[in-house]
């Protein structure tokens, strides 16, 4: 892929539904989906694991700009389709409200409860998942390979989940704390090749840690439908204008890391212990403490962190176009505090009902 060409981003986002006249989590999500999609043929509207949620894609843009209008459309559409089944679209990565979850009625959803027993029974949580193009399944190992070290400023700038089941976490993330209890996610070892990535997957498959290539569940990996690379750190965020910023910076960090293997720079070295640390931290604090620089092992002020990665892919960001719109949306982000802090603030002020009141998608008026 040339320098003058702008990769492609699409996003992902998962949301919880609840009722309209209550704060319940509400087992609709099938038929929310299908109200969506009757609206909308085109649109990519998705049942999830368990019944209490729906997703949304957006198409692949070159431009962040069309991104952000493609995803606020997309919200509304699934939150007016809610609406029509008397449901609200709330994003937030894990559930405030302490209620009993069922599986998505799917033989693969059923295989999963019964080969991951409780881990599986208590997935409930909402991620943004960011797909970069890629020029060729060794360039994505190749990016993927590069950009461990930076992962947890995403999950730092996206967290959106302190609450779970009635409870105050002390998390900001706490959806990467469950979500790492599944065996086959979380950081990797560097591949080096696509030969040893696939070999990698396939094992996992083949112990039983992963049901399928779905479920290779890696901070990072090659998608299996499109030629894209998916970075999955990122809670739902609560501003959907938060999204197009976190994807440009998900771009950035792709764009740099393809520069430096095409150039022949090696992969940084950094032990997956530290990288467990920096992602602790992110997910423990967000944006309200330090975070770890992983290739020195120390902590530094989190916005210092945001400041660091914006200078690492800033040519990248500055050949898309998008260094303002980033800085622009990080500076948002600082001033308001990310969707957790959004959550601690209503919640003091009127319990998980106003944490509901205060995150839920406006249905097409």
């Amino acid at each position: 892929m040339t320098e003058l060409k702008k990769r492609t981003v699409g996003v992902e986002e998962e949301f919880l539904l609840v009722h309209t006249d209550s704060a319940r989590l509400a087992p609709e999500g099938e038929e929310v989906v299908a109200a969506a999609e009757a609206h909308d043929a085109r649109g990519q509207f998705e049942h999830e694991l368990q019944r209490q949620q729906a997703e949304l894609g957006s198409a692949p843009h070159s431009e962040i700009a069309v991104l952000a209008k493609d995803l606020e459309v997309r919200r509304t559409q699934l939150a007016t389709a809610a609406a029509e089944r008397d449901v609200r679209l709330l994003p937030a990565a894990t559930s405030p409200l302490d209620q009993h979850v069922t599986a998505t009625n799917d033989a693969r959803y059923e295989r999963m409860m019964a080969q991951f027993g409780r881990v599986g029974r208590r997935q409930l949580t909402c991620g943004m998942h960011i797909h970069v193009s890629v020029e060729s399944p060794e360039e994505g190992v190749a990016v993927l390979d590069r950009i461990h070290g930076w992962l947890p400023v995403l999950t730092a700038l996206s967290a959106n989940s302190p609450f779970f089941e009635g409870l105050d976490t002390e998390y900001a993330s706490y959806r990467t704390v469950l979500w790492g209890q599944w065996p086959s996610a979380g950081f990797t070892e560097p591949f080096g090749s696509f030969e040893a990535y696939e070999k990698a997957r396939a094992d996992l498959v083949a112990t039983g840690a992963a049901l399928d290539e779905g479920m290779i569940y890696f901070n990072t990996r090659l998608s299996a439908r499109y030629p894209t690379l998916e970075i999955r750190v990122a809670d739902v965020c609560a501003d959907v204008a938060d999204a197009p910023v976190i994807a440009a910076l998900a771009r950035g960090l792709v764009s740099t890391a393809a520069a430096d293997a095409a150039s022949g720079l090696p992969a940084p070295r950094i032990r997956t212990e530290m990288l467990r640390a920096a992602m602790w931290r992110a997910s423990r604090w967000g944006m309200e403490g330090e975070l770890v620089d992983a290739l020195t092992a120390t902590l530094v002020p989190a916005w210092e962190m945001v400041d660091l990665l914006v200078e690492a892919v800033r040519p990248a960001l500055d050949r898309t176009d998008d260094t303002q719109l980033v800085i622009d949306g990080l500076a948002r982000i600082r001033e308001r505090g990310t969707g957790a802090r959004v959550q601690r603030d209503a919640h003091a002020k009127g319990g998980f009902g106003a944490v509901v009141d205060a995150l839920a998608i406006p249905p097409r008026s």
